[in-house]
């Protein structure tokens, strides 16, 4: 498989080259050349597999031509070490649970499985270290932290702003030492990522060197992402939730890295017939849906901290994905947006309602979902993160104490170990030539 540039500027890349250069050289994402479809026998015996093995199935869509097929096996297998349940909340609502993993958050899938593919390529190859650089609102850095700890020739890089992630979340990726260094930079998420990225297009640091990235803009980041949607499907057809409705799904969204990826498998085939995407006061999608213009802006501070992206980048994979057509993108994917005071009544409401603890994020997705579900849909929202790694939040809007699962409070034992950073590019850049 071929992978082109979403600015079309860029020379076609193999997936390895992909993968190890994250961000296209002309400044675009990388878009597989086209999007397999899976046979419909698939989707009539979906309900009859295992996780592993319905998404090592969706790997060969992606992967397969690139990747020996016993070892995408093993690492497909090796990712999915934990299930996405779905769960019922009231009638006709469900939540896919993506909080099983290691670090208790959506993200496990793509870091874990981008670790291992990043590895595959790497014993391919020169002996040379990879370095990786993370962007993080929250559950990106300890995802992919917790996924590359110890593997050999990988250091990573974790930036993350000061002041604007849980200290639970904070403690997932500043307490691990060995091949992860956590960056503290004075300022908001947008800032952590323009670093990353200038630091791509730096010839002279590239030189210096080799640069990849683990957030969803990269191809071996956000596509395994897809296989829990195909998890949902097959949950909600076992429980014969789909024989007479038509699926719904709701993502709470920020660099929609995650929406995408649903997109993409609903390209490969799988029955979903829209999508919501649902944002807190970051609301610039939901106002492209409403004026068909896009208008980046300074990141909100907000509850639901993981979705507080001003300029999300996977913005640019959907317009490809639709050719920049408005009304298409506008078909497929409708949007929500709320306050941090609408998030707090959400909380409130469905505990009181259906004794259910929701994140700030799945919040979001929640009550999207509730409200634009209409006659003769079942809908599946994504409940993001464990509520645990908001605890002081949901305490105070709860009026709980819920308790902290044994790996997050293994997490808090540690201590913190950050390199605090201005959002100068100058001093990141110099920060790394001493490494």
């Amino acid at each position: 498989m071929r992978y082109y540039s979403t600015n079309l500027q860029a020379p076609w890349a193999t997936l390895h080259e992909a993968v190890v250069k994250g961000l296209a050289p002309d400044k675009g994402l990388y878009m597989p050349e086209s999007i397999k479809r899976l046979p419909y026998s698939f989707f009539e015996e979906i309900e009859n597999l295992a996780f592993q093995d319905m998404a090592f199935e969706v790997s060969k869509a992606f992967f397969g031509e690139d990747v020996e097929t016993n070892a995408l096996k093993q690492i497909v297998y090796d990712t999915l070490s934990f299930e996405t349940p779905v769960v019922e909340i009231e009638e006709n609502i469900y939540t896919l649970e993506l909080f099983h993993g290691p670090t208790l958050a959506f993200k496990d899938v793509g870091a874990r499985f981008m670790a291992r593919l990043l590895q595959y390529f790497i014993k391919q190859e020169s002996h040379d270290q990879v370095n990786v650089l993370v962007a993080t609102s929250g559950d990106t850095g300890s995802a992919v932290a917790n996924g590359f700890l110890g593997v050999d020739g990988i250091h990573v890089y974790v930036l993350y702003p000061k002041g604007k992630v849980s200290r639970i979340q904070e403690s997932q990726f500043t307490t691990l030492g060995q091949n992860i260094t956590a960056i503290e930079v004075d300022g908001v998420f947008d800032d952590c990522q323009a670093l990353v990225k200038q630091a791509f297009m730096d010839t002279e640091l590239n030189n210096h060197m080799k640069l990849t990235s683990a957030n969803s803009i990269n191809v071996a980041r956000f596509l395994p992402q897809a296989f829990y949607y195909f998890n949902a499907y097959a949950q909600l057809k076992k429980l014969r939730q789909l024989d007479s409705k038509e699926l719904v799904v709701c993502v709470p969204s920020g660099n929609f890295g995650n929406i995408t990826a649903g997109l993409f498998g609903q390209r490969m085939g799988l029955p979903v017939k829209r999508f919501i995407a649902a944002n807190n006061a970051n609301d610039i999608f939901y106002q492209y849906l409403q004026t068909g213009i896009y208008s980046p802006k300074p990141s909100k501070q907000t509850i639901a901290n993981a979705m507080d992206v001003g300029a999300p980048s996977n913005f640019a994979r959907i317009t490809d994905l639709y050719k920049g057509d408005w009304t298409a993108i506008k078909d497929a994917v409708s949007g929500a947006t709320y306050a941090d005071t609408d998030i707090k009544r959400i909380m409130a409401t469905c505990y009181r309602t259906n004794q259910y603890i929701l994140d700030p994020h799945g919040a979001c997705g929640y009550e999207a979902l509730k409200t634009g579900l209409e006659t003769n849909e079942v809908g599946v929202f994504l409940e993001t993160a464990h509520p645990a790694k908001f605890k002081e939040k949901v305490d105070s809007i709860l009026n709980t104490d819920i308790e902290i699962p044994r790996p997050l409070a293994e997490f808090m034992k540690g201590q913190k170990q950050s390199i605090p950073m201005s959002n100068s590019f100058e001093d990141f850049k110099t920060f790394l030539f001493n490494q």
